[in-house]
Formats: C-alpha cells, structure tokens, sequence
C-alpha cells in the first residue's frame, strides 16, 4: 500500500468514524495522527486500516 493509498483510505473512513467504537475508533484515531504527520503505517497497521475499510465503507462503495 502506497503512501497515497493510505491516505485516501482515511480521508474516506472520516465519513465513518462516527460509526466506530472502543478499539477500533481508537485504532482510527492513531493512524489519522500518523497520516497527519506524515507518518507510513507498519505493516500491521496497514493491516488494520484494509480491515477497518471492509468492516464500515459499504461493499457498494468500495473500489
């Protein structure tokens, strides 16, 4: 996954963070943090953010 990639991975579960509770709005939160600081994710972060965009972007929405 590309730096460009993860980015715009979060910029669209923004929309969905207000669906998200406990660990996983947690886990959001710290990889917007990192996004912001132009940060690359590790690979279980990575992991994590494919994971969180399967669970709240609807299939119907998704690329």
């Amino acid at each position: 996954m590309t730096k460009n990639e993860q980015h715009k991975l979060i910029e669209i579960l923004r929309d969905y963070a207000h669906k998200m509770h406990g660990r996983d709005l947690d886990d959001f939160e710290m990889m917007r943090k990192r996004d912001r600081d132009d940060e690359d994710l590790d690979q279980i972060s990575r992991l994590r953010l494919s994971e969180l965009y399967v669970k709240f972007v609807p299939e119907r929405l998704r690329r």
